[in-house]
């Protein structure tokens, strides 16, 4: 009988929940990273409507063998309902990305996306300290970056987002983490800028659009993308025609795997 040796009746399931979830990288590589430690679990993806969305979690909540949930576009703030406890960037940022089952049944929840981008970073030797950013997107993701990045001291830090709120609460947090940044918030613009970061989803999937109305980028600029699918953005695309060094969205996961399987392993 042909079968495969990675997954099985007792095998411990988790799930990346999202819609759309096509773009996610994360079940294959978080699925890896448990083969790799010697763990007999899988990360699969849960394509959840929005509609849905609230009366489907507390049903896969209660399947026996789901130890926890990755969360994506658009339901970072909409999972806070559903965790019993709270992570301190969880209730800085009002959203997670990690929601786990304590051994006491209990459900703990995270935000766990800002500490990713700064491990790309930080492993491609990038200098974030004293550095002019951009930041475009402030939601689930893009506010856990936003501050993520605070934390390495930046000296300048704009921010752009759809929702004046979102602009404001995301300044507010910045000026807590790191008081001497100066913080503005306006439009999108790459003058004086030493880092754009695009959180938006914009460009992601089959979109062709630039998160930014641009013909060309300063070569010193460092661009990063944080859509996971497709790896060349059109924002990437511009970036590498104008000779900018890239962090694409993959390099994301790969400082943030280890540190969500962390979470599901040792979620108490």
């Amino acid at each position: 009988m042909q079968q495969v040796d990675f997954i099985q009746g007792r095998t411990r399931m988790f799930g990346i929940i999202g819609d759309p979830i096509a773009q996610v990288r994360s079940p294959e590589m978080i699925t890896w990273e448990f083969q790799r430690r010697g763990v007999d679990a899988v990360l699969v993806p849960l394509h959840v409507p929005a509609a849905d969305f609230d009366g489907v979690m507390p049903a896969l909540m209660r399947l026996a063998n789901f130890g926890g949930f990755v969360l994506t576009i658009p339901f970072k703030a909409r999972a806070l309902v559903f965790a019993d406890r709270l992570g301190l960037q969880a209730q800085v940022l009002g959203g997670i990305n990690l929601l786990v089952r304590r051994s006491d049944g209990a459900w703990s929840g995270d935000m766990l996306d800002g500490m990713g981008c700064v491990a790309a970073f930080e492993e491609r030797q990038i200098a974030i300290e004293g550095q002019s950013l951009m930041m475009l997107g402030l939601g689930g993701a893009g506010g856990a970056i936003a501050c993520a990045m605070a934390a390495r001291s930046p000296g300048r830090m704009r921010l752009h987002d759809l929702s004046a709120q979102r602009c404001a609460f995301i300044k507010s947090c910045i000026e807590r983490i790191s008081p001497a940044t100066v913080v503005d918030i306006g439009p999108p613009t790459v003058d004086g800028i030493d880092i754009l970061i695009n959180a938006t989803p914009v460009g992601m999937l089959s979109d062709a659009r630039l998160p930014l109305v641009v013909q060309s980028l300063p070569q010193a600029l460092v661009v990063f993308d944080a859509a996971v699918i497709p790896e060349q953005t059109p924002l990437l695309a511009l970036a590498e025609r104008s000779g900018c060094a890239v962090v694409r969205g993959r390099e994301i996961m790969l400082g943030q795997t280890p540190r969500l399987v962390d979470g599901f392993l040792d979620p108490d």
